[in-house]
């Protein structure tokens, strides 16, 4: 049997993956090895013999297990005026979740 992908959406993107893909998302408020299910757009195998589109989603979900809480590389923001001595420094850090993707249908 052929591969499955899925298309899935979280956090306002949208993610490609198949079984056993480890993907890096916005921060999901789940726990970690607790399971998760995704909303899934599409889902294709890789010799284009099955489709499945939703419109949008699919009454199937991706099922994804949650590995780990993170924080993303640091991103600075830095405001300046000419001539008048104006200088700021902020930073930010996204927080972001690992999730493994279990099952996909």
């Amino acid at each position: 049997m052929s591969k499955l992908f899925s298309v899935i959406k979280t956090g306002g993107k949208q993610y490609l993956v198949k079984e056993g893909d480890e993907i890096i998302v916005d921060k999901l408020d789940k726990k970690e090895k607790e399971n998760v299910e995704l909303e899934t757009l599409a889902i294709f195998d890789e010799g284009g013999e099955k489709l499945e589109l939703g419109t949008p989603l699919l009454k199937e979900k991706t099922q994804a297990q949650v590995l780990e809480h993170l924080k993303g590389d640091k991103i600075d923001i830095l405001r300046f005026k000419a001539k008048v001595r104006y200088r700021r420094r902020r930073g930010f850090r996204a927080k972001l979740t690992k999730i493994k993707i279990v099952k996909i249908k």
